[in-house]
Protein backbone atom coordinates (compact mmCIF):
# COMPACT_ATOMS: atom_id res chain seq x y z
CA UNK A 1 0.00 0.00 0.00
CA UNK A 2 1.45 3.32 -1.14
CA UNK A 3 2.28 5.77 1.74
CA UNK A 4 -0.02 8.62 2.04
CA UNK A 5 1.39 12.20 1.69
CA UNK A 6 -0.09 15.22 3.28
CA UNK A 7 1.18 18.51 2.76
CA UNK A 8 0.63 20.48 6.01
CA UNK A 9 0.98 16.79 8.48
CA UNK A 10 -2.27 17.62 10.20
CA UNK A 11 -3.38 14.57 12.03
CA UNK A 12 -7.13 16.36 12.58
CA UNK A 13 -7.52 16.76 9.14
CA UNK A 14 -7.93 14.51 5.99
CA UNK A 15 -5.34 14.88 2.86
CA UNK A 16 -8.56 16.17 1.08
CA UNK A 17 -8.77 18.59 3.29
CA UNK A 18 -4.90 19.94 3.44
CA UNK A 19 -4.81 19.21 -0.22
CA UNK A 20 -7.91 21.97 -0.80
CA UNK A 21 -6.15 24.02 1.89
CA UNK A 22 -2.53 24.06 0.13
CA UNK A 23 -4.35 24.89 -3.70
CA UNK A 24 -6.36 27.84 -1.97
CA UNK A 25 -3.34 28.82 -0.28
CA UNK A 26 -1.41 28.71 -3.73
CA UNK A 27 -3.35 29.48 -6.02
CA UNK A 28 -2.43 33.44 -6.85
CA UNK A 29 1.31 32.22 -8.03
CA UNK A 30 0.58 28.75 -8.97
CA UNK A 31 0.44 29.04 -12.84
CA UNK A 32 3.86 30.77 -12.55
CA UNK A 33 5.42 28.52 -10.25
CA UNK A 34 3.84 25.62 -12.69
CA UNK A 35 5.55 27.23 -15.86
CA UNK A 36 8.72 27.99 -14.05
CA UNK A 37 9.50 25.08 -12.51
CA UNK A 38 8.94 22.79 -15.23
CA UNK A 39 10.93 25.38 -17.40
CA UNK A 40 7.39 26.05 -19.65
CA UNK A 41 7.84 22.34 -20.94
CA UNK A 42 4.48 21.35 -18.95
CA UNK A 43 2.76 23.33 -21.95
CA UNK A 44 4.14 20.60 -24.48
CA UNK A 45 2.91 17.80 -22.45
CA UNK A 46 -0.67 19.00 -22.10
CA UNK A 47 -0.64 19.37 -25.88
CA UNK A 48 0.92 16.07 -26.50
CA UNK A 49 -2.06 14.55 -24.20
CA UNK A 50 -5.20 16.50 -25.91
CA UNK A 51 -3.70 15.09 -29.42
CA UNK A 52 -3.84 11.59 -28.15
CA UNK A 53 -7.67 12.44 -27.63
CA UNK A 54 -8.47 13.96 -31.40
CA UNK A 55 -9.50 9.88 -32.38
CA UNK A 56 -11.96 9.90 -29.96
CA UNK A 57 -13.65 12.76 -31.19
CA UNK A 58 -14.82 13.80 -28.08
CA UNK A 59 -18.49 16.42 -27.21
CA UNK A 60 -17.80 16.55 -24.01
CA UNK A 61 -14.59 16.64 -21.98
CA UNK A 62 -14.29 17.11 -18.41
CA UNK A 63 -10.84 18.39 -16.84
CA UNK A 64 -10.20 17.00 -13.04
CA UNK A 65 -8.33 18.96 -10.48
CA UNK A 66 -8.72 21.67 -13.12
CA UNK A 67 -6.76 23.65 -10.90
CA UNK A 68 -6.61 27.43 -13.31
CA UNK A 69 -8.30 25.30 -16.11
CA UNK A 70 -4.97 25.16 -17.96
CA UNK A 71 -5.49 21.66 -19.45
CA UNK A 72 -8.97 22.43 -20.10
CA UNK A 73 -7.86 25.53 -22.36
CA UNK A 74 -6.14 22.96 -24.06
CA UNK A 75 -8.52 20.77 -25.00
CA UNK A 76 -10.50 23.76 -27.02
CA UNK A 77 -8.34 22.15 -29.62
CA UNK A 78 -10.66 18.82 -29.75
CA UNK A 79 -13.40 21.51 -30.32
CA UNK A 80 -15.91 19.81 -28.41
CA UNK A 81 -19.07 21.26 -27.56
CA UNK A 82 -18.39 21.47 -24.01
CA UNK A 83 -15.31 21.40 -21.22
CA UNK A 84 -16.16 21.01 -17.42
CA UNK A 85 -13.54 21.81 -15.09
CA UNK A 86 -13.72 19.96 -11.42
CA UNK A 87 -11.73 20.91 -8.84
CA UNK A 88 -11.98 21.31 -4.94
CA UNK A 89 -10.35 24.58 -4.74
CA UNK A 90 -12.58 27.23 -4.72
CA UNK A 91 -9.61 30.14 -4.95
CA UNK A 92 -8.14 28.17 -7.96
CA UNK A 93 -11.35 27.89 -9.82
CA UNK A 94 -12.15 31.59 -9.11
CA UNK A 95 -8.98 32.33 -10.88
CA UNK A 96 -9.81 30.12 -13.80
CA UNK A 97 -13.01 31.51 -13.97
CA UNK A 98 -11.54 34.84 -14.86
CA UNK A 99 -8.99 33.19 -17.65
CA UNK A 100 -11.71 31.56 -19.49
CA UNK A 101 -13.99 35.02 -19.01
CA UNK A 102 -10.63 37.17 -20.73
CA UNK A 103 -10.23 34.38 -23.40
CA UNK A 104 -14.46 34.52 -24.22
CA UNK A 105 -14.29 30.84 -23.63
CA UNK A 106 -17.83 30.30 -23.26
CA UNK A 107 -17.47 26.72 -23.63
CA UNK A 108 -15.61 25.87 -20.55
CA UNK A 109 -17.44 25.48 -16.70
CA UNK A 110 -15.49 25.86 -13.54
CA UNK A 111 -17.32 23.44 -11.33
CA UNK A 112 -16.18 23.27 -7.48
CA UNK A 113 -16.20 19.34 -7.02
CA UNK A 114 -14.88 16.34 -5.44
CA UNK A 115 -13.02 14.28 -8.07
CA UNK A 116 -13.17 10.77 -5.96
CA UNK A 117 -17.51 11.86 -5.71
CA UNK A 118 -17.91 13.02 -9.41
CA UNK A 119 -21.76 14.91 -9.94
CA UNK A 120 -21.99 13.53 -13.03
CA UNK A 121 -24.16 11.18 -14.48
CA UNK A 122 -22.26 7.63 -15.72
CA UNK A 123 -21.69 6.90 -19.15
CA UNK A 124 -22.25 10.85 -19.71
CA UNK A 125 -18.43 11.87 -21.20
CA UNK A 126 -16.83 11.42 -23.78
CA UNK A 127 -13.36 12.44 -22.59
CA UNK A 128 -11.32 13.30 -19.27
CA UNK A 129 -7.81 14.94 -18.82
CA UNK A 130 -6.12 15.25 -15.72
CA UNK A 131 -2.99 17.44 -15.06
CA UNK A 132 -1.07 17.06 -11.90
CA UNK A 133 -3.99 15.55 -10.10
CA UNK A 134 -4.22 12.47 -9.11
CA UNK A 135 -1.48 11.65 -6.69
CA UNK A 136 -3.88 14.48 -4.87
CA UNK A 137 -6.90 11.72 -4.34
CA UNK A 138 -7.28 10.45 -1.06
CA UNK A 139 -8.42 7.65 -2.61
CA UNK A 140 -6.78 6.82 -5.58
CA UNK A 141 -8.40 3.27 -6.56
CA UNK A 142 -11.97 5.27 -6.08
CA UNK A 143 -10.94 8.31 -7.94
CA UNK A 144 -10.09 6.39 -10.77
CA UNK A 145 -13.18 4.32 -10.49
CA UNK A 146 -15.14 7.47 -10.57
CA UNK A 147 -13.29 8.33 -13.97
CA UNK A 148 -14.58 5.30 -15.55
CA UNK A 149 -17.56 5.54 -14.35
CA UNK A 150 -18.38 8.88 -16.20
CA UNK A 151 -17.10 7.96 -19.03
CA UNK A 152 -19.24 6.57 -21.90
CA UNK A 153 -17.70 3.10 -23.56
CA UNK A 154 -15.26 3.15 -25.66
CA UNK A 155 -14.33 6.92 -24.52
CA UNK A 156 -11.00 7.78 -23.17
CA UNK A 157 -8.90 9.19 -20.39
CA UNK A 158 -5.49 10.79 -20.49
CA UNK A 159 -3.38 11.74 -17.35
CA UNK A 160 -0.04 13.89 -16.92
CA UNK A 161 1.99 12.99 -13.38
CA UNK A 162 5.23 13.76 -12.52
CA UNK A 163 7.83 10.75 -12.11
CA UNK A 164 11.88 10.45 -11.45
CA UNK A 165 14.08 9.79 -13.89
CA UNK A 166 15.67 6.42 -13.64
CA UNK A 167 18.91 6.92 -15.57
CA UNK A 168 22.26 8.45 -14.53
CA UNK A 169 22.72 12.12 -14.09
CA UNK A 170 19.53 12.54 -14.87
CA UNK A 171 18.28 11.05 -12.17
CA UNK A 172 20.44 12.92 -9.74
CA UNK A 173 19.96 16.76 -11.48
CA UNK A 174 16.23 15.88 -10.79
CA UNK A 175 16.76 14.67 -7.43
CA UNK A 176 18.79 18.18 -6.74
CA UNK A 177 15.87 20.06 -8.40
CA UNK A 178 13.01 18.72 -6.95
CA UNK A 179 14.12 18.33 -3.38
CA UNK A 180 16.21 21.50 -3.29
CA UNK A 181 15.42 23.99 -5.92
CA UNK A 182 11.44 23.40 -6.09
CA UNK A 183 10.76 24.24 -2.13
CA UNK A 184 13.00 27.06 -2.11
CA UNK A 185 11.59 29.02 -5.20
CA UNK A 186 8.20 27.60 -3.96
CA UNK A 187 8.68 29.34 -1.02
CA UNK A 188 10.10 32.90 -1.92
CA UNK A 189 7.14 32.87 -4.59
CA UNK A 190 4.34 31.57 -2.93
CA UNK A 191 5.10 31.91 0.58
CA UNK A 192 4.07 28.10 1.19
CA UNK A 193 7.11 26.14 1.73
CA UNK A 194 5.32 23.00 2.77
CA UNK A 195 3.02 23.05 -0.35
CA UNK A 196 6.78 22.63 -2.52
CA UNK A 197 8.15 19.77 -0.31
CA UNK A 198 4.78 18.44 -0.75
CA UNK A 199 5.12 18.32 -4.60
CA UNK A 200 8.15 15.77 -4.45
CA UNK A 201 7.17 14.01 -1.35
CA UNK A 202 3.84 12.79 -3.35
CA UNK A 203 5.74 12.68 -6.39
CA UNK A 204 7.89 9.95 -4.76
CA UNK A 205 4.82 7.93 -3.17
CA UNK A 206 2.52 7.64 -6.56
CA UNK A 207 2.82 4.33 -7.78
CA UNK A 208 3.70 5.35 -11.23
CA UNK A 209 4.41 3.51 -14.12
CA UNK A 210 3.17 0.17 -14.62
CA UNK A 211 1.84 -0.37 -10.68
CA UNK A 212 -0.43 2.53 -11.61
CA UNK A 213 -1.71 1.27 -15.05
CA UNK A 214 -2.47 -1.66 -12.46
CA UNK A 215 -4.88 0.13 -10.05
CA UNK A 216 -6.66 1.42 -13.49
CA UNK A 217 -7.10 -2.45 -14.99
CA UNK A 218 -8.49 -2.61 -11.44
CA UNK A 219 -10.36 0.43 -11.55
CA UNK A 220 -12.34 -0.99 -14.71
CA UNK A 221 -9.94 -0.02 -17.82
CA UNK A 222 -10.03 -2.26 -20.81
CA UNK A 223 -6.76 -0.20 -22.25
CA UNK A 224 -4.35 1.01 -19.53
CA UNK A 225 -1.02 2.48 -20.95
CA UNK A 226 2.19 5.14 -20.08
CA UNK A 227 4.93 6.89 -21.89
CA UNK A 228 7.53 8.72 -20.21
CA UNK A 229 8.32 12.31 -21.35
CA UNK A 230 11.29 14.53 -21.16
CA UNK A 231 13.99 11.75 -19.88
CA UNK A 232 10.90 10.42 -17.50
CA UNK A 233 10.64 13.08 -15.97
CA UNK A 234 6.97 13.12 -16.79
CA UNK A 235 4.70 10.00 -17.34
CA UNK A 236 2.01 9.98 -20.10
CA UNK A 237 -1.06 7.83 -19.64
CA UNK A 238 -3.66 6.96 -21.77
CA UNK A 239 -6.72 4.97 -20.28
CA UNK A 240 -10.16 3.85 -22.72
CA UNK A 241 -13.04 2.45 -21.21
Amino acid sequence: MAETVTPYQKPDASKKEQVTEMFDNIAPSYDLLNHALSFGVDILWRKKAVKMLKQYSPRVVVDIATGTGDFAIEAMALQPEKIIGIDISAEMLRIGAEKMKKRGLTQVEMRLGDSEALDLETNSVDAVTVGFGVRNFENLLQGMREIHRVLRPGGAAVILEPSYPTRFPLKQLFFLHFRVITPLIGKMISGDNAAYKYLPDSVKAFPNGAVFTQICREAGFAKAIYKPLTFGICSLYLLEK
